[in-house]
């Protein structure tokens, strides 16, 4: 007998395919055209193709599921985030050749990385029956380079014995001229963002988990001597009590779900993006770590930010803007003496598509870059307009973005969805007109 498909089948197959956007793009693949700047694929290390038509298609295992990018200082080369391969790949700039991998996997053989055999912070606690908590594996999420360049700090979304990211987590200082690590520092739970200040002085670790930002003092110029100078609290700090025999969306149990984390180029200021709870933005003053105020009137599920001397760049996750709003029309509202929360509209907002991830800047602030998550492309917005002028698909479900120092490569990492897509490191060339 013959079934007949039904109507409502047909429906959701269509959907999950054409909302999937389960994109594999073809190296050579050119941005749409235009007067201002080309993009175009000229190389790809992936882990989901052995076999491929083109020796710039590489399989590499140690791409699985990647999550951000960051270029060392001379733009030499780069590093990604192998979030479920608990390993930091460093690729060669000109070949984009496999340079090292390094792995966060901590034992009884590597345990002078943690000073003093440290496994949390401040007043963060862990249960009494767990022996040695520093007997774990990180996995990767973001990155940031020290200002001098020579400290690569990056976050671990969680120990792997943590299954509900609710305990101190950590980060580590790779030495970028070694790339290896040389040292691991406990986090609060599930820290992603991390941003480093101009100056030198201090990093910023922003924890998902449970609304709170750790400052380092990386002033040094012996990682073993990086210490916690302040817990800074974005509204109120959560406690995080889950019952370990269940699994917890962590990616949406997080409060504030704090997300974007930069400092202004004067180091003057901390901006801390809320993704989830009231949105809007928590600033705070770096001279004595007090709270500014907060900055609302801005689209909700803000996700990655940007700033320069004149404005604040934001991309929008779920409604898929980038928008920016001038920085002076926020620090003039700014009062020593009172914390507030001051209304502010955005200055300037596009449209790239539903989805808005990592957003980037090319060296001369002329262009901004976003990757649309959802729609599987990169998007690029003229600064001097704000009007997009080119896009160009990414394998599916692109995340993050760097643009290299000289301004001439953007790379893009596709971690991918629900065990669709992903374990893909694009590489873009960009060729101003």
């Amino acid at each position: 007998m013959i079934k007949t498909v039904q109507p409502l089948f047909l429906l959701i197959l269509t959907t999950f395919y054409s909302f999937g956007q389960l994109k594999k793009v073809p190296i050579g693949q050119r941005s749409s055209e235009n007067n201002a700047l080309t993009l175009e694929l000229t190389h790809r290390n992936q882990y989901y193709k052995s076999v491929t038509a083109s020796d710039k298609d590489v399989y590499e295992p140690a791409i699985n599921s990647p999550k951000s990018v960051t270029f060392s200082q001379d733009g030499s080369k780069y590093y990604i985030q192998s979030l479920e391969g608990c390993e930091t790949v460093v690729f060669d700039a000109k070949t984009h050749k496999k340079i090292k991998g390094i792995a966060h996997k901590f034992n009884a053989g590597n345990k002078q990385l943690f000073k003093n055999n440290e496994y949390t912070l401040f007043d963060y606690v862990f249960p009494e029956d767990r022996s040695n908590p520093n007997f774990f594996s990180g996995k990767p999420v973001e990155a940031c380079l020290s200002a001098n360049g020579d400290w690569l700090f990056v976050t671990y979304y969680r120990r792997s014995y943590d299954a509900n990211a609710q305990l101190p987590s950590a980060l580590c200082v790779i030495d970028t001229e070694k790339d290896e690590i040389v040292r691991v520092i406990p986090t609060a739970p599930l820290p992603k963002m991390i941003a480093a200040s101009s100056d030198g002085k201090y990093v910023a670790v922003t924890h998902w988990g449970d609304n709170t930002v750790g400052v380092l003092d990386v002033s040094s110029n012996d990682p073993f001597q990086f210490n916690y100078v302040k817990l800074l609290e974005v509204d109120k700090r959560v406690t995080l009590v889950y019952d370990t025999t269940e699994i917890i969306d962590r990616d949406n149990n997080c409060s504030n779900c704090l997300r974007g984390t930069t400092f202004t180029p004067d180091s003057k200021y901390l901006l801390i993006g809320r993704m989830g709870g009231n949105g809007g933005l928590a600033i705070f003053r770096m001279s004595n770590f007090s709270k500014v105020g907060s900055v609302a009137g801005l689209k909700p599920n803000i996700r990655h930010i940007l700033v320069d001397t004149e404005y604040i760049y934001m991309s929008v996750n779920k409604t898929g803007y980038v928008d920016k709003v001038k920085w002076g029309d926020v620090r003039y509202h700014f009062n020593p003496e009172e914390i507030k929360t001051i209304t502010v509209k955005p200055d300037k907002s596009v449209f790239v598509g539903t989805g808005a991830r990592t957003i980037a800047m090319d060296p001369k602030s002329e262009y901004t870059f976003a990757a649309v998550n959802n729609e599987s492309k990169i998007v690029v917005i003229r600064n001097s307009d704000w009007k997009v002028v080119t896009e160009i698909n990414a394998d599916s479900y692109p995340v993050g973005l760097a643009v290299s120092p000289d301004g001439k490569q953007l790379i893009a990492t596709a971690q991918g969805k629900g065990n669709q897509g992903g374990n893909s490191v694009m590489v873009y060339s960009i060729q101003k007109q």
